[in-house]
């Protein structure tokens, strides 16, 4: 992702959810300070198991569980955004990709990792008591912020841990994008998820036809 092409889509949505790019900025730092050798892993690594693949983005709706039952997941390459990796697990299928901020059940994200999940770890303002606490349980970390990029933290696109999940993929190349656990239209969300499934179905609908 071009940041000079993401940034006024980003800025449009700090404006629109009154958030901090400052609490983003600082968190990118935080978590650009907490990787090194010993617990991170090159963007090459994603790009092994994306690109030319068939995908499947797995959202945390509650539709995923039905979802999951209409297709066979061995086919595909496995992303699976934050609190789907529970469901995924439960279910016996390790994703090849978790794509987190750290707010959904981390436990289960910690056993995915430990079975071989790299973990897209993503740092914004309101989770850094999260990367402080957590990041030191993980590895395979490739990290990432949805302000400007650093070194070692990276920016592909997206706002929300779904659609940045979908963002991750075309990013690398996948040869397609099968989403599931998508529900933009859930009525049973408080005001500012509604916001994000907007903003999701938007950034989702500018790459993926």
């Amino acid at each position: 992702m071009d940041f000079n092409e993401w940034e006024p889509i980003y800025e449009s949505i700090l404006k629109d959810m009154g958030f901090s790019r400052e609490g983003d900025e600082r968190a990118a730092l935080i978590l650009s300070g907490m990787l090194g050798p010993s617990n991170s892993v090159a963007i090459s690594e994603i790009r092994k198991l994306v690109e030319g693949r068939d995908t499947l983005v797995c959202g945390n709706a509650p539709v995923l569980r039905d979802e999951l039952e209409l297709i066979d997941p061995d086919v595909f390459t496995i992303i699976a955004a934050d609190g789907a990796t529970a469901v995924l697990m439960d279910r016996g299928i390790v994703p090849d990709i978790i794509v987190t901020d750290l707010d959904g059940d981390v436990e289960k994200e910690i056993l995915a990792n430990k079975e071989g999940s790299l973990m897209v770890v993503h740092g914004h303002g309101d989770n850094i008591d999260k990367l402080e606490a957590y990041v030191p349980m993980l590895s395979s970390i490739v990290g990432s912020t949805q302000a400007a990029p650093l070194e070692n933290v990276y920016n592909f696109g997206g706002f929300s841990d779904g659609d940045r999940c979908v963002y991750l993929a075309k990013e690398f190349g996948a040869a397609s994008i099968t989403l599931v656990g998508f529900d933009f239209d859930d009525l049973d969300v408080n005001p500012i998820k509604k916001k994000k499934l907007e903003w999701a179905r938007m950034l989702i609908e500018r790459i993926v036809p």
